[in-house]
């Protein structure tokens, strides 16, 4: 992946996936405590789904420069977890999503890492806006969205069978 320090924030670098990181993803996605608000089952990921997932992001990120990033601490290079953008399946819109390490989660990380790519994503995209959801059960990610000023839309079930909150950050509401 091309432009591997991609976003930079006070605390965390946002940057392109490498291969050989992928026990990284599979801790991540592997934990059934973090898996259970990203898919219907809640089933953590399989080596393979994580295996294929990087391959998604990183192809996506060359082609429209959009993708779920590393997030790494900049005071000793820990990994924390991933955040970024991917397409929404049903609409093709951009759509904001983020996940932390257990033992990273609660330090205000996620919401670090989201008006990093908030503004990053309106100083050099020509989109409008960009969605994001989260399972209505995931008290602290909506919360996230509403702290970088997303507002509510609907709620309803997404691609992946979760009860999700929708919500929508438009460029005329970004400061």
């Amino acid at each position: 992946m091309k432009d591997l320090d991609l976003i930079e924030t006070d605390r965390l670098i946002l940057s392109g996936w490498q291969h050989d990181q992928l026990p990284d993803l599979m801790a991540l996605h592997g934990n059934p405590r973090i898996s259970r608000y990203l898919t219907k089952s809640g089933a953590p990921w399989t080596e393979e789904q994580a295996a294929t997932a990087l391959r998604g992001w990183t192809d996506l990120f060359e082609t429209q420069r959009l993708g779920k990033l590393r997030l790494t601490r900049k005071s000793d290079g820990a990994f924390i977890g991933r955040a970024g953008f991917g397409l929404y399946p049903s609409t093709g819109e951009p759509e904001i999503g983020y996940a932390l390490l257990e033992e990273h989660q609660g330090h205000g990380y996620a919401q670090e890492a989201a008006r990093g790519l908030r503004d990053w994503f309106f100083d050099t995209r020509p989109d409008d806006h960009f969605i994001g959801m989260a399972d209505i059960r995931n008290a602290p990610s909506l919360a996230v969205l509403a702290r970088i000023g997303m507002t509510k839309t609907h709620v309803e079930v997404d691609y992946l069978g979760l009860t999700c909150q929708f919500h929508i950050l438009k460029r005329s509401d970004h400061g």
